[in-house]
């Protein structure tokens, strides 16, 4: 099982030391958010100075960029990382892709079908086994002189993962795309019971097996050998679960658990501006299921009990600000990373 630790944000001089620590530290690579600052640039950064990691962007923004220029991208970072770069991929929502970026949103799903099929056809023409030839109902790309072509290289089938959440997006996952960026906000049972699932309706429609989607997950991670030690990861998770699952689309994760109307009461504080009592929504028996808790020696094991033939490679949410509050846990960190990959 791989085990990446979590960032965004960082300057591309911040972004060079991290590398370095992640690496060092024996995380299995970096997952980069793209908020402020683009995940591309960040990796590449990261592929220089850190060569052993692998890196995912998770996720970078699909519409705005065309898919030629996502793909010139990945490629060049493929490249880099000698085959060990995963492009995630994800929608983001409708008012940042018009108002922010504006660019076209509507209709989202089946636009990020057309866009990966868009990527993957511009893969296979830079490898040089299909001619550039996609028409798609969103995208069209017929033309790549060679001399605009980016060159071969020597790890052309590149990993593309998709944020998915819902039934529509999961099951359309398992029909294109190679992995599936899980949503942090997430329970097992969803995982079981839901997401797989559906990720199998959709890849049985293309003749694939559930086993060719991989799953990178997320995880909540209230760790510390005291309940002192452990308070504010346990005040961040409530926060986090708090914040995520005030989204409406999001308020099946606490229903089908038995936590009936938890979202609507988080959205009217929301709304009230109430942040603090958004979190003291969220109980101790929620925190159960969406996040993992646990003292330092026992943290690897949980995580590796919980998803265990379940997910591909997990996430550390909160070890990039656990250790930037507390640099004494860096060791820490570096035993679990080390036992959850041994275990894997």
């Amino acid at each position: 099982m791989h085990i990446d630790l979590m960032t965004g944000g960082n300057t591309l001089h911040e972004m060079a030391v991290m590398a370095r620590n992640v690496q060092e530290i024996g995380f299995s690579g970096i997952t980069l958010t793209e908020t402020g600052r683009t995940a591309y640039l960040a990796a590449a950064v990261a592929a220089l100075e850190a060569p052993e990691l692998s890196l995912t962007t998770g996720i970078a923004v699909a519409f705005p960029r065309s898919p030629m220029i996502t793909a010139q991208v990945a490629w060049e970072l493929a490249e880099a990382t000698r085959g060990k770069f995963l492009l995630g991929l994800g929608t983001q929502v409708k008012a940042h892709i018009e108002r922010r970026f504006s660019s076209p949103f509507d209709p989202p799903g089946p636009r990020l079908r057309d866009y990966v099929k868009a990527v993957r056809a511009c893969f296979e023409a830079f490898a040089g086994r299909a001619k550039l030839d996609y028409q798609g109902e969103y995208y069209r790309i017929s033309l790549l002189p060679e001399a605009w072509a980016p060159g071969r290289m020597d790890h052309p089938d590149i990993p593309i993962y998709i944020s998915a959440v819902g039934p529509w997006m999961t099951r359309m996952a398992g029909e294109v795309a190679d992995g599936i960026h899980v949503h942090p906000f997430h329970s097992l049972r969803y995982l079981n019971e839901v997401l797989l699932p559906k990720v199998a309706e959709g890849a049985a429609t293309a003749n694939r097996s559930v086993d060719d989607v991989k799953l990178a997950v997320p995880v909540f991670t209230i760790v510390g050998d005291t309940p002192e030690e452990q308070a504010p990861w346990r005040d961040r998770a409530r926060s986090q679960i708090a914040f995520y699952g005030s989204t409406k689309n999001y308020a099946f994760q606490f229903d089908m658990l038995g936590f009936e109307g938890v979202s609507a009461k988080l959205n009217e504080r929301l709304k009230a501006g109430d942040i603090a009592g958004m979190s003291e929504l969220i109980t101790d028996e929620m925190l159960e299921e969406y996040a993992v808790t646990a003292r330092w020696d026992e943290l690897a094991d949980r995580l590796v009990g919980r998803y265990q033939g379940v997910a591909d490679r997990l996430i550390m949410y909160f070890a990039d600000p656990q250790m930037v509050r507390d640099p004494s846990s860096t060791g820490r960190w570096a035993e679990v990373a080390r036992a959850v990959r041994a275990a894997g």
